[in-house]
């Protein structure tokens, strides 16, 4: 089938009490594992992709692998732009084929944040896309984005009206505790998302997707598998998956995944390696890698997100 809005997603989300995956992907080669690993659960998946990644792959090599890709499946799929800072490159995305983009303002002054967002709102809506953009910062590093903890900021439920309202976005990503990259909490912390904030943002946003960035949760057999084979990311600890599937079963529809992928991803990548040094065809070193993350991917829709079975 083609390529979808996020739109129908997140209304059935939104009723259903579950969420939507949104799997970064920065490699072409871990598309298909994705759409695998959700077609597997017959479950809608977002395939997101940062403004680094495509600009660094190509944003029309990227909408042609995902349009291949659709036409393999009857699962809804949408493609989105993650954490785009540059309206021209949200535009042109659009006008390539993304069905979905991110402008990302959180760094900017509240006014000029609405400024951006809603002109790149104005332009995509005219081409059947939707628009995603953040309020409150979201502390951590992944990908070009990097937050230093004392610039991050909870997003203000009082903001959040005026800020929807004026700039006719679709979803709205949130800042409640959530952390970019594999670091996410120390050692001995009590990992805690400011479920309050987000029930107070859902009372004053009734019915409206919110999107939940930062929120792998790092499972310790892939960390192990990473760091076994030459990794390093000792003490890498993510969003334990109960708190995930409780913000799910509120207002929050869309749930970015990056890490996660990334070290699933690597992690076999890496073993492959290291057990059949004499292979040296990629497909084959590839193979256990894109099976790695078609499982993860299923799993995670299924025990954390409650998405199985609504494509």
């Amino acid at each position: 089938m083609a390529l979808v809005t996020t739109k129908e997603m997140f209304k059935k989300a939104y009723e259903g009490g579950y969420a939507i995956g949104a799997f970064n992907t920065d490699s072409l080669d871990i598309i298909p594992a994705v759409v695998a690993g959700a077609a597997s659960v017959n479950a809608p998946v977002i395939i997101a992709v940062s403004e680094s990644a495509a600009r660094a792959v190509g944003p029309g090599y990227v909408v042609s692998t995902l349009q291949a890709a659709a036409k393999t499946t009857d699962i809804p799929i949408a493609l989105h732009l993650d954490h785009a800072r540059s309206p021209e490159f949200c535009k042109e995305c659009a006008d390539l084929g993304f069905t979905s983009v991110m402008i990302d303002g959180s760094f900017l002054d509240f006014e000029k944040n609405i400024e951006i967002s809603k002109d790149v709102a104005d332009y995509v809506h005219t081409r059947g896309v939707v628009v995603e953009s953040e309020l409150g910062a979201i502390t951590g590093v992944e990908d070009d984005i990097v937050v230093d903890e004392k610039y991050g900021a909870f997003t203000r439920p009082q903001d959040v009206v005026e800020f929807v309202s004026r700039t006719g976005i679709d979803s709205l990503a949130i800042a409640i505790g959530t952390a970019h990259g594999a670091y996410k909490f120390k050692p001995g912390e009590n990992p805690q998302l400011r479920f309050d904030i987000l029930e107070e943002i859902q009372e004053k946003l009734p019915g409206f997707p919110l999107v939940l960035h930062g929120a792998s949760s790092v499972p310790k057999d892939r960390l192990d598998i990473f760091n076994k084979y030459g990794g390093q990311l000792p003490e890498a600890i993510g969003i334990p998956g109960e708190m995930l599937r409780k913000a799910a079963s509120m207002a929050v529809c869309k749930v970015n995944v990056g890490t996660d992928i990334r070290v699933c991803w690597l992690g076999e990548f890496r073993r492959q390696l290291a057990e059949q040094p004499s292979k040296y065809e990629v497909v084959k070193v590839t193979d256990a890698a894109r099976k790695a993350v078609a499982e993860m991917v299923a799993a995670r829709i299924t025990n954390v997100l409650g998405c199985n079975g609504k494509a």
